[in-house]
């Protein structure tokens, strides 16, 4: 028999909800995940996203790669305060330390009160209370009949990492590169699971060839420029990333992974824009001649993902765009983030 699924909240970063729901897919699908239908009326507030997974791990998991998120919550099952209450007195037996919070949602409420009658239990179990280095945080909220609901947090999204990976911080610099949490939407839109061969006919500075990295993959890539390529291995190395094969040359000139099975994803970021160079190539028609040439090598089920500035889609048939999130560079400028799958092979 299969094991039921492990259903979990995501809590949301609220910067661009329809680009964070599009990352989290693409995380969900790499995990062998999905999102948990029929489940709005029971979330613990706006921007929280139900999920299943197959364990507690990859709730954990999951929390690791998002970017544009916050946490990852497990709603605990006690329906009543008595029944909490008997909990976390048990909880607090087993000593440690906990925090508990209202949600943000219940700010305001007479749920902060309510939740400290949570927190006396635990104490009264024997356990203390640590706001600031918790072993477990707790986040409640009224419910319906005025009881409470209680979430335990799983993980919460580390991102003090990308702040390290940010532009100013590494060896060398572009005033052009991708910000590394949206490098990692990017490379969760591509589904990257551990071992999976990736590449970057684009390579610039190597934001997202280290975002896919940082999730497992075996990362490939070319750049025309001796300097960019240089300065990515560089960057990569920064992180401990040893590239499978970077190398100097047309961004057409595709090339086999080292197993047989092919690509499992092309990312890029192709040049755009007055601050980036494409060898005076229009950039619809670089993207037109790169892009199949490497599509013909990525494997059965593989992505595209590729960040343009709008245009035409640069993939023909079989390959159908199913993803496009836009999200604003600054006034003049709008990027989309788009992933492309072969007809037919689509979840």
């Amino acid at each position: 028999m299969t094991p039921a699924p492990i259903v979990g909240w995501v809590e949301l970063s609220g910067e661009n909800p329809e680009l964070a729901r599009a990352e989290l897919d693409g995380a969900l699908a790499a995990l062998g995940g999905r999102r948990a239908a029929n489940c709005g009326a029971s979330a613990p507030g706006p921007g929280f996203e139900a999920v299943e997974l197959p364990a507690v791990g990859t709730l954990v998991a999951l929390a690791g790669r998002l970017a544009f998120a916050r946490r990852v919550l497990r709603a605990l099952s006690e329906s009543s305060d008595s029944a909490l209450e008997e909990r976390f007195r048990r909880e607090g037996s087993a000593a440690g330390t906990a925090a508990f919070r209202p949600l943000a949602a219940s700010r305001g409420t007479l749920v902060a009160p309510s939740a400290l009658r949570l927190a006396d239990a635990f104490r009264a179990g024997g356990g203390r209370i640590d706001l600031d280095h918790p072993d477990r945080r707790f986040w409640v909220q009224p419910g319906s009949n005025d009881h409470l609901r209680a979430f335990e947090e799983v993980a919460a999204v580390d991102r003090t990492g990308f702040n390290a990976r940010r532009m100013p911080r590494l060896p060398f610099q572009r005033p052009v590169s991708l910000a590394p949490r949206l490098g990692r939407i990017a490379a969760n839109l591509a589904a990257v699971r551990p071992g999976d061969p990736i590449v970057d006919p684009f390579v610039g500075t190597g934001a997202l060839l280290l975002e896919a990295a940082l999730l497992g993959g075996r990362v490939s890539g070319v750049d025309r420029d001796p300097e960019m390529v240089r300065g990515a291995v560089r960057n990569l190395g920064r992180f401990g990333v040893a590239p499978e094969r970077l190398s100097i040359g047309d961004a057409a000139d595709a090339f086999a992974p080292s197993d047989a099975d092919g690509w499992a994803a092309v990312l890029t970021d192709p040049p755009y824009g007055r601050a980036s160079g494409s060898a005076g190539e229009p950039p619809d028609a670089l993207v037109g001649r790169v892009l199949p040439r490497w599509a013909e090598r990525v494997r059965p089920s593989g992505r595209v993902v590729v960040v343009l500035p709008g245009g035409p889609d640069p993939l023909p048939a079989p390959w159908v765009r199913t993803v496009s999130v836009a999200d604003r560079v600054h006034r003049s400028l709008t990027r989309e983030f788009r992933v492309y799958r072969r007809a037919g092979e689509l979840d």
